[in-house]
């Protein structure tokens, strides 16, 4: 490594452990002052518009069974735009992409929106773009393992009603086992797009004390005026290989809520040792890897 290049990974690693202490000791309103107050957010009922935000890089075959929940078990009351962010370089997804395309779900549009590699692999940039163009009354910030079973989305329309709370999550979800690329489920969902279910898998109920990053679900006033994390540069910044999501607590922080809980039909969760995300063969990946089994076997989940 060349100097100029270490004293920039450096500077890069600085400014994000600033960040990061920002978050722990700083007042929010220094960095964001224009958050809606309360009252001047919608209070919507009846039939809601939920934007549903996922990105995608190498993770089609989890990908598959969020996409074929919505096909499957559509929306009765309420609306929902379901966001992908991608880039065609990974072609498992812009064929799976293409196939769902041609499916016509009642209450369902879809929307994806291609990104060059280097601005999809920091997610901020495509959810703070979701969050600045939104229409939606809600805006869910989610990950692509994540799956929404029946009355799981009109359960969130009937908890929502009225509702001017900045962020929301559900209550609990509901995830699996670490699951090895071996898993039967994940083989399913591989190769030649369709339409899959989660059938064999086990979900066991798993309570959630805030929003976390994918159960992130934004009042749409307050993402259309603050966007997601807009004001750190930082992490709005392009990036040759995906970067861990220290933004997800910044936005919290800048919203000033951890979310308040939902009572609705839990979401599933497929949790999987492996991360397409990394870069295949790179040694991070091993290390990355073995950390999330250890994990999994000291937590026993």
């Amino acid at each position: 490594m060349n100097s100029n290049a270490g004293d920039e990974n450096w500077r890069y690693a600085l400014i994000g452990w600033s960040w990061r202490m920002a978050v722990l000791f700083l007042p929010a309103r220094w960095f964001q002052p224009d958050l809606p107050e309360t009252a001047q957010r919608a209070a919507r009922t009846g039939s809601l518009h939920l934007e549903i935000v996922s990105h995608c890089w190498n993770y089609a075959h989890l990908l598959a069974y969020q996409l074929s929940s919505l096909v499957q078990h559509p929306p009765q009351c309420l609306r929902v735009t379901m966001t992908i962010y991608y880039c065609p370089e990974d072609q498992g997804t812009q064929q799976l992409l293409d196939y769902i395309s041609a499916q016509q779900v009642s209450n369902v549009h879809w929307n994806w929106q291609a990104l060059p590699r280097e601005r999809l692999l920091r997610r901020a940039i495509g959810r703070n773009h979701a969050a600045r163009n939104t229409r939606a009354d809600w805006i869910w910030f989610t990950d692509c393992d994540v799956i929404f079973p029946a009355g799981c989305l009109d359960g969130f329309n009937a908890a929502a009603q009225g509702c001017q709370e900045a962020l929301v999550h559900p209550k609990r979800e509901r995830m699996s086992a670490m699951l090895p690329d071996t898993a039967a489920v994940l083989q399913a969902a591989a190769g030649t797009p369709r339409l899959v279910a989660p059938e064999g898998i086990e979900f066991a109920d798993n309570p959630l004390r805030k929003a976390t990053g994918p159960m992130q679900i934004a009042h749409g006033d307050v993402a259309r005026a603050c966007g997601y994390c807009e004001v750190i540069g930082h992490y709005q910044q392009p990036s040759a290989r995906w970067r861990k999501t220290y933004e997800d607590p910044a936005f919290r922080w800048l919203l000033r809520s951890n979310g308040r809980g939902l009572e609705m039909p839990p979401p599933l969760r497929i949790r999987h040792i492996s991360k397409g995300r990394y870069t295949r063969g790179h040694w991070s990946t091993w290390s990355r890897s073995g950390i999330r089994r250890t994990k999994s076997r000291l937590l026993g989940k």
